[in-house]
């Protein structure tokens, strides 16, 4: 109770814009961003609750990047992109690592912050001279220093961040932006869950990385200040009695039958599909959770979020197999469907089976600009940060491979380099994004089934 009681009040100070159709929205940012998932979430709520509302969703966001990476690549990698939506955050890099252990700490402190400002203020004059772009300031998720599943802990870096995130609202509200904050908002959760068990959080090993389940979260955060808390995939409320649809909410119902066994069929289409889970923990070895533990996280997420009721009055007592399209999905009581049972609580029916499809081709996609996002930091966190703007060029070859004998991140990525400074190929990685996101378009549109609730017949004894 006190858990969901904080997360009531905490939630009714942050309101964010919905997306609209057409929108391209950018996402700035470090490694949480670069190799995370939130935005992608995002992303497939929009694609199965609104599949006529084509979006386009950019992930701008390079590992290990502080404020002064993002201020160099804001024009090359995010303006010129065009996006009419920009979520900008910074500050988990800026914070400081090892540099807190030094006696020096408290002086460098004072420095990384006024630097991070500094950087922020003239990436403040940039997105003030952008004409219809909608700019959102976003408060890094947190550093939790507060766990306790190990020791390892970074002094002062929770706190340089949340005087990071103060900047960022100053400069939010002083311009008329919006600002979101999962700083507080992810803390605040970790500081309730962890009363009951101290080595919680959503952080992930190293107090810094959220795992899936943890974007899913932060996914969460931005639907629900959205106002998508409560909005229904679908709700339908049939009196069997009376053979009338009391309620057809975002869908259509029709060809409603009630024969005299009892049984209840109808036809059915939704104007949006059921928000599938992802039950594999995706996004390399680092990863260990999959999406699909937001349940955990939040246990009404699926009424809360994700809700495709199906309630049926007035059936004569006994037991019915709930059939979808000829699909067994479940057998129910009759008090169990007067109730009202969720659909998308099962993979199996052909609804959810369609939108695992979109999932598994946006999963696809996200593969694809995480290969583009590593190639951008070559290009600007490597070469342009060292003042190569021609990546071409036999100087800036002849500098990689200086670089990459002493230095391992660079020499990682030399195949990378070696591939994509070709622009076929970066177009030929673009072009498949698109054709994904095509792809995508076509196929969530909602279909027509036929439900159908049959009665469990008993076997009679027999009778010697």
């Amino acid at each position: 109770m006190t858990l969901v009681l904080g997360m009531v009040v905490a939630m009714q100070a942050q309101t964010l814009k919905p997306f609209k159709t057409g929108d391209r929205v950018a996402f700035v940012g470090n490694s949480i961003t670069d190799g995370g998932h939130y935005h992608s979430y995002l992303w497939l709520y929009y694609m199965t609750r609104f599949p006529e509302q084509r979006l386009w969703m950019m992930n701008c966001g390079i590992g290990g990047d502080t404020s002064t990476e993002i201020l160099l690549r804001l024009q090359p990698d995010v303006i010129d992109r065009k996006p009419s939506v920009i979520f900008l955050t910074y500050g988990m890099n800026d914070a400081g690592m090892f540099e807190l252990y030094a006696d020096t700490a408290d002086v460098w402190s004072e420095q990384r912050i006024a630097l991070a400002r500094e950087n922020l203020h003239k990436m403040e004059q940039q997105l003030k001279a952008l004409d219809d772009t909608r700019i959102v300031m976003i408060g890094t998720s947190p550093y939790d220093e507060k766990t306790r599943f190990n020791n390892n802990i970074f002094p002062r870096k929770a706190a340089n961040i949340t005087r990071m995130v103060g900047d960022q609202e100053q400069v939010a509200r002083r311009n008329g932006w919006e600002f979101f904050n999962f700083n507080d908002l992810m803390t605040r959760y970790n500081d309730e869950r962890q009363q009951q068990d101290s080595t919680f959080t959503l952080c992930g090993p190293d107090r810094i990385h959220p795992d899936n389940d943890g974007h899913m979260y932060m996914a969460y955060l931005v639907l629900k200040a959205q106002g998508m808390s409560s909005r229904p995939v679908a709700d339908i409320r049939i009196d069997a009695r009376r053979k009338a649809i009391e309620r057809a909410e975002n869908c259509t119902v029709d060809a409603l039958e009630v024969s005299k066994d009892g049984g209840v069929a109808f036809d059915y289409l939704a104007r949006s599909l059921p928000y599938p889970l992802d039950t594999i923990a995706r996004g390399g070895m680092e990863f260990k959770r999959p999406q699909s533990r937001i349940t955990d996280l939040v246990p009404d997420f699926q009424r809360e979020m994700n809700a495709e009721m199906l309630c049926v009055t007035s059936m004569k007592k006994g037991s019915y197999e709930l059939c979808i399209d000829d699909i067994l999905i479940d057998t129910f009581t009759a008090e169990q469907l007067g109730e009202g049972i969720n659909m998308a609580d099962y993979m199996q029916t052909p609804q959810m089976q369609q939108a695992r499809r979109l999932m598994t081709l946006n999963e696809d996609r996200w593969d694809m600009e995480r290969r583009l996002r590593d190639w951008a930091w070559v290009e600007y966190d490597f070469f342009l940060k060292n003042g190569y703007r021609d990546v071409t060029t036999p100087e800036a070859h002849a500098y990689y491979e200086q670089e990459r004998q002493t230095n391992w991140w660079v020499a990682s990525r030399r195949d990378i380099y070696a591939k994509m400074e070709n622009p076929a190929v970066v177009q030929a990685c673009n072009d498949y994004m698109e054709d994904i996101v095509d792809a995508i378009y076509r196929l969530n549109r909602p279909q027509r089934h036929t439900i159908t609730l049959n009665p469990v017949k008993t076997k009679q004894k027999e009778t010697i």
